[in-house]
């Protein structure tokens, strides 16, 4: 079987990752964090704003079953792209969008996406999602690992509580994850 590795941060981990987690040819969904300038981080030090670190998703896929090129545009769906500072109810860097190419592949894929996007003027404001290379990625901390199935009630009060799954529904028209 082909494997392929592909890194989102779209805010709140949490939220990330039911959507991907539920789709045939994901293979696993881990959070985790990137991006930053220290080895190993713990989420109180990524949450502290000074690693550089921001919370990410690191998905093992088919891409015999499910491209990367959907991967992507399904990303688009579970975010707000235009906003520069954080995701909804959370604010700060280590909340910022950012699309991690593991290679010029994907670097060229999610450059064209974003550029479809911001080309079709579905949002008055700029995209503000930055494209960069993938740096090591450290998973979570346990107790962040698939946690809209440990803790699905505060899941589902956090998803809708932050404003995403309104925003989804309002932006994309389908009812939240």
């Amino acid at each position: 079987m082909t494997k392929d590795i592909a890194t989102f941060a779209g805010g709140c981990f949490w939220c990330m990752v039911k959507p991907f987690d539920q789709t045939e040819g994901i293979e696993s969904v881990v959070s985790g964090y990137t991006g930053g300038h220290i080895e190993n981080p713990t989420y109180e030090q990524v949450c502290s704003e000074t690693t550089g670190h921001l919370e990410a998703v690191q998905i093992t896929f088919n891409p015999e079953i499910y491209s990367y090129e959907k991967l992507v545009e399904l990303y688009w769906t579970l975010i707000d792209p235009t906003d520069p500072g954080g995701q909804f109810y959370d604010r700060g860097e280590s909340y910022t969008t950012a699309i991690f190419y593991h290679n010029d592949v994907q670097k060229r894929i999610a450059e064209e996406s974003k550029d479809r996007l911001e080309k079709s003027g579905k949002f008055k404001k700029p995209i503000a999602v930055k494209i960069l290379p993938a740096k090591t990625f450290y998973p979570a901390e346990d107790y962040h690992q698939q946690y809209y199935q440990k803790n699905p009630l505060h899941y589902e009060r956090y998803h809708i509580g932050s404003g995403r799954a309104a925003f989804i529904e309002q932006h994309w028209g389908k009812k939240h994850e």
